[in-house]
């Protein structure tokens, strides 16, 4: 495409020939290929126009910046005999040159929101696993799928790992790309909240979006619980979706419902909040879905009230794309699906050993209600990662204390902060809970590596016992100090419940 055949804002001057062909995009000075736009963008720390000039010596003509970026490059390119003259080059000169990313990355990888079908998921807790419960009822239906979010980008079958839970603008859309080619018809995606602010999905259309709840998380990164719900309701506005479909899991998915510039449909447990799709006759996994079409007969995949809820969005979103009733009701019932480090059970007898993703106190708090019914004691191996919100920190450790009987504080990721500080902020919640009367635990303990934590985790849940190592996931390295080191809590539980000598089976999650 040339960069004439663009359809860009009046805010976005082209100097140089307009008629320079392009092939690609991207931000990333390491990815970007000669014949290729560039996208220059203001950063942190530093300019991406600072790596401008080797790319441009190798045969990149046409870069997207500001009006700062433009004149690193003009700096940069002065008196070089090698590289071509500024005039040559063609330069789209923008403001806000991320805002515009994403439009232009789509009319280059020609996205079509009608292929694949675009079904989002948004919300604090429960994008992954709704997003995998929804790829597994479209691989049950016969689709061709994709799914892009935290753990893992998977195509037509063919997975590789995630960087983060949204790929930027030009990932994104080389990906829609690549699904079209490999016939993807619909494609699971998350939606993340730094996604939206950071024009990440801009140039994407969902058909229908869906939003699971909304609680404290992120606030290293959003001003005010207000702006990270402002961010996450911008999804359900005509620019990005066709219509949305919201749990009403809290005050902020009701507020939302009746505030959303796009047509939803709702879904609850309780009848009189008069939802279009209502969870009823719960016993475990299995429940009934009452949709407009008639009732459903449905099993989630994955132990826990919240996965009942999660799987109830999913078939809501499915029903409101256009599958039929009667199609959803005949694998509805039937399906499998296992998510990487959620709720992922890796090992079933003495003890019942669950790892998790959960890192906010409301995803600790409905995480060890859903294992409430398995073995006893039930032990929790927890901490907080560092660089991130500190203000949930002790909130995380009272829905510790609040919903297990023994409570082990650990190091997560420390990143960059003080691992003792980050560890005594979780345990002080803890404390705090026990010492207010509010509760569950009668043993609080700290133990700061999380190997001999998880060991210890493992040993206090004894032979009939259930131990939940929380945070981490499906994680596969712990980040201290700036180095990665390789760091599973899969494997390291799996380990430590296999040195343990065989006993009597542990609690089971019901079924």
């Amino acid at each position: 495409m040339r960069i004439t055949e663009l359809q860009l804002p009046d805010d976005v001057a082209v100097t140089g020939p307009a008629d320079t062909a392009v092939h690609g995009v991207s931000h990333d000075s390491r990815q970007t290929q000669p014949g290729w736009l560039y996208a220059a963008l203001p950063g942190a720390n530093v300019h991406g126009a600072q790596f401008a000039a080797p790319l441009i010596t190798a045969g990149v003509r046409a870069v997207l910046t500001d009006q700062a970026g433009r004149q690193l490059i003009v700096e940069a390119l002065d008196g070089d005999p090698a590289a071509p003259e500024v005039d040559e080059l063609c330069l789209l000169i923008t403001a806000d040159p991320r805002a515009r990313l994403g439009s232009i990355a789509a009319q280059l990888y020609g996205t079509d929101p009608a292929a694949p079908q675009l079904l989002g998921i948004t919300g604090t807790n429960g994008k992954t696993t709704t997003s995998y419960i929804l790829d597994g009822l479209l691989t049950a239906l016969g689709r061709t799928t994709g799914l892009i979010g935290t753990v893992a980008t998977t195509i037509a079958g063919q997975t590789q790992p995630a960087v983060r839970t949204t790929p930027e603008a030009p990932e994104l859309h080389a990906l829609f790309a690549r699904m079209r080619t490999a016939e993807v018809d619909t494609c699971a995606m998350e939606v993340s909240s730094h996604a939206l602010a950071q024009h990440r999905v801009d140039g994407a259309r969902f058909a229908v979006a869906g939003f699971t709840n909304l609680s404290q998380d992120h606030l290293d990164f959003h001003a005010s619980m207000e702006e990270y719900f402002q961010t996450k309701a911008s999804l359900f506005t005509p620019a990005f979706s066709a219509r949305g479909v919201i749990m009403l899991a809290d005050d902020y998915s009701r507020r939302l419902a009746a505030t959303a510039e796009v047509p939803v449909a709702t879904i609850s447990r309780a009848s009189a909040e008069n939802p279009t799709y209502l969870i009823a006759e719960e016993s475990g996994p299995h429940f009934t879905l009452h949709t407009p079409a008639g009732a459903l007969a449905a099993r989630a995949p994955l132990p826990g009230s919240f996965n009942v809820a999660n799987t109830a969005l999913t078939l809501a979103l499915l029903l409101e794309s256009g599958t039929e009733l009667g199609a959803l009701a005949a694998v509805s019932g039937s399906f499998d699906v296992t998510v990487p480090g959620r709720m992922e059970q890796v090992n079933d007898a003495a003890p019942l050993a669950v790892v998790d993703y959960s890192h906010t106190p409301d995803a600790i708090t409905q995480v060890l209600g859903g294992l409430s019914s398995a073995g006893r004691p039930l032990v929790i191996v927890c901490g907080a990662g560092g660089d991130r919100d500190p203000s949930k920190r002790a909130d995380m450790g009272a829905a510790a204390a609040r919903g297990a009987d023994i409570v082990i504080v650990t190091d997560d990721n420390p990143r960059s902060e003080d691992p003792a500080a980050i560890r005594a902020a979780v345990r002080s919640g803890a404390e705090a809970a026990r010492a207010s009367g509010t509760a569950r635990a009668t043993r609080i303990e700290e133990i700061p590596a999380r190997s001999e934590a998880i060991i210890a985790g493992v040993a206090a849940a004894g032979e009939t016992g259930t131990v939940l190592v929380a945070g981490k996931g499906h994680e596969t390295g712990q980040e201290i100090a700036g180095v990665v080191h390789p760091f599973d809590d899969r494997e390291h539980t799996r380990r430590a419940c296999a040195s343990r000598p065989s006993g009597v089976p542990a609690g089971r999650v019901q079924d």
